[in-house]
């Protein structure tokens, strides 16, 4: 018998029959019930920070290292093993799984993909998903704490502003981060994701001591663990971080859209294999809670995500995955696709 299964109340969310963006789904502005009051914004901020700046900093040692002929083969190989574990936490885990409930596991496995999620820095799983919800609940329209699209002027200078808020601005910003109680109640009474949250820091040293251990044992020396450090902690971050940015700004900027979704989410090819499939946005806002967001072969062939999420359904590891039917699909293809 299976241990778990999908949380049955995960506070409001933009289900597969409705458009997402408040217009589309016919909600209002904002309410004060909506935001989340940070505690302290200038450590937040200060926080952000170090965390965007510092791995682009240790770009510049990559520079020297590679002048110097001091990159191996295992400096690639820690950064593919540490790409791979956090990127697929974030998607697999945070995304498809903890916001979307897009198929049912085990309390393990559970918890195994909240921490290899927090272990990419992106923020504490409780908020990473209230403010992910919140993000479809008002899709582009006042509410929503990362479009390009709101209140950043016209012409090619807001359009500027626009995708920079989208990419890393709001990072800074608390004026529509996600009242944490309201969008994502199923996180904050579940006593193993609050003991995640608390111990957040714990889960990033991790996420730094492995790479470091990793390197350590494939070199032999502490120069290959420093290396590994680098690899699979900075330059990891770095790459990681902007894809996941992307999904924000870009996949609401360019690309095509096939779906009627009531707001600007775009499918971006290219971005796709970088971001386990996540870049497949317009499909993804179209039916939010599916477990593929390639929908057609060939995207689903650029969506790790789901190829993972199949594999572990072949391992008996989850069940209930939400698939979405072609017939289901067809009631929302535009009729000309932009």
């Amino acid at each position: 018998m299976h241990s778990a299964t999908r949380a049955p109340d995960a506070g409001p969310q933009v289900d597969d029959e409705s458009s997402s963006g408040a217009q589309a789904s016919g909600a209002v502005a904002p309410a004060a019930s909506d935001i989340e009051i940070c505690a302290n914004e200038r450590a937040d901020r200060i926080a952000t920070g170090i965390v965007t700046i510092v791995p682009v900093l240790a770009l510049g040692i990559v520079v020297w290292q590679a002048w110097a002929e001091f990159l191996h083969w295992h400096d690639f190989l820690v950064f593919a093993v540490m790409y791979v574990t956090t990127g697929l936490g974030i998607t697999v885990g945070f995304h498809r799984y903890f916001t979307h409930r897009a198929f049912a596991t085990s309390t393990p496995l559970r918890a195994t993909l909240a921490v290899m999620g927090t272990m990419a820095i992106e923020g504490p799983i409780t908020a990473w998903v209230a403010d992910h919800r919140k993000h479809h609940a008002f899709s582009d329209q006042e509410g929503d704490p990362h479009s390009p699209h709101v209140d950043h002027g016209h012409g090619l200078r807001g359009a500027l502003r626009g995708l920079a808020h989208a990419h890393v601005g709001w990072l800074f910003l608390h004026t529509q981060r996600a009242n944490k109680r309201r969008y994502a109640p199923d996180l904050v009474g579940d006593a193993t994701i609050a003991f995640i949250d608390r111990t957040t820091l714990w889960w990033i040293g991790l996420g730094l001591a492995l790479p470091f251990g990793l390197g350590f044992a494939l070199g032999g020396t502490l120069q290959a663990a420093f290396t590994g450090l680098l690899w699979g902690g900075a330059v990891r971050i770095v790459l990681l971080h902007h894809v996941t940015y992307s999904i924000n700004s870009l996949c609401h900027f360019f690309g095509r859209r096939r779906f009627a979704t009531g707001d600007q989410s775009r499918n971006l090819a290219w971005l796709a294999p970088l971001s386990f499939g996540e870049a497949w946005h317009n499909n993804h806002h179209a039916f939010p809670t599916s477990a593929a967001h390639g929908l057609r072969w060939y995207e689903r062939a650029l969506d790790p995500s789901a190829i993972t999420i199949a594999g572990l359904r072949r391992l008996g590891l989850v069940w209930d995955v939400v698939t979405i039917s072609a017939q289901r699909q067809a009631t929302k293809v535009l009729t000309t696709p932009r």
